[in-house]
């Protein structure tokens, strides 16, 4: 990939040619205007893909190997679902080209470099949704943008947050995860002993590792929750709400299945904490997350119901 990168200042040259509009003769006002536009994005399209190739790769690549970001995969889709939705609407403005799309083009470009060159993965990717919202502007204004602002800015979800702040949310979630443990596992009689995120019970111990924060249901609940938002409810500020609600759910929920396993571990069978019966554990709670988010949006509704009749 590093050896496209110096073809970038071409790169930002030649889309400057591409929507300088000729001046017209004969021969061209025989051929509809609508037609340009369609080449010229193409190339750009074209242009685009081999600058991002591998970039794009890699991206798809870490959704399909890394569970903590599997919900890459429904994002972009979500996100043409969304303009499918809105094509109507999107229809109706007047596109307003704006060349300030070629200011956002070449800051894409420059971000691109500097996260290749830094092995900065989080930077050249969100170059490539940089670069997206330069082509929209560039070729349709700001009013469209503006109108696409959502299901682009629902993207960002599709990209990996930074190892470095991965690192620094896990951790957290991990201590709290076994605070809430240690604290409710003595109410049903079990006696335990904390070590940070180490739960030292009876038969066996139990560390709360990063695969148990609670940060791949967190992030996936998230998505969840706006897309259900979306669906579901037409209140905007209900939808960012329900989007907020998800975080302390899945913290919630993460608490109930480090509990769960606990109690499992001291009144059944501790090998029943890992295999089968833990990965289950997973599924379980995700879904219990899932009711209650829905419960928080029966009772918002229920709630503004009764504001309303009064």
């Amino acid at each position: 990939m590093l050896t496209t990168l110096p073809w970038a200042a071409v790169f930002i040259f030649r889309v400057s040619q591409l929507v300088q509009t000729p001046p017209q003769t004969d021969r061209q006002l025989l051929v509809p205007s609508s037609i340009i536009p369609y080449w010229q994005l193409g190339i750009l399209v074209v242009l685009s893909l081999w600058l991002y190739g591998s970039t794009i790769a890699r991206l798809v690549t870490q959704w399909w190997r890394d569970p903590n970001f599997s919900h890459g995969f429904f994002v972009p889709l979500f996100s043409v679902f969304v303009l499918w939705q809105e094509r109507h609407r999107l229809a109706r403005i007047v596109p307003q080209p704006s060349w300030a799309g070629l200011f956002i083009l070449a800051s894409a470009i420059s971000l691109l470099v500097i996260g290749q060159l830094g092995a900065e993965l989080f930077l050249a990717r969100f170059s490539l949704l940089l670069l997206l919202a330069g082509i929209i502007v560039l070729f349709l204004g700001w009013t469209f943008f503006r109108s696409m602002l959502f299901p682009w800015a629902f993207l960002l979800l599709m990209i990996p947050i930074p190892t470095i702040v991965f690192n620094q949310i896990t951790f957290p979630l991990q201590l709290q995860a076994s605070k809430v443990a240690a604290f409710t596992l003595p109410v049903f009689g079990v006696p335990i002993l904390r070590e940070g995120n180490i739960i030292h019970l009876p038969a066996m111990s139990l560390e709360v590792a990063e695969a148990c924060s609670g940060i791949r249901s967190l992030m996936s609940l998230a998505t969840l929750a706006i897309i259900y938002g979306y669906l579901m409810e037409k209140r905007v500020w209900v939808r960012w709400l329900l989007a907020i609600a998800s975080v302390p759910i899945a913290i919630i929920a993460n608490s109930v299945r480090i509990i769960g396993t606990g109690l499992l571990v001291q009144y059944w069978d501790p090998d029943k904490a890992e295999g089968y019966f833990h990965a289950s554990w997973g599924w379980i709670i995700f879904v219990i997350s899932l009711f209650l988010l829905y419960a928080v949006h029966t009772v918002i509704r229920i709630v503004l119901q009764e504001k309303t009749e009064q």
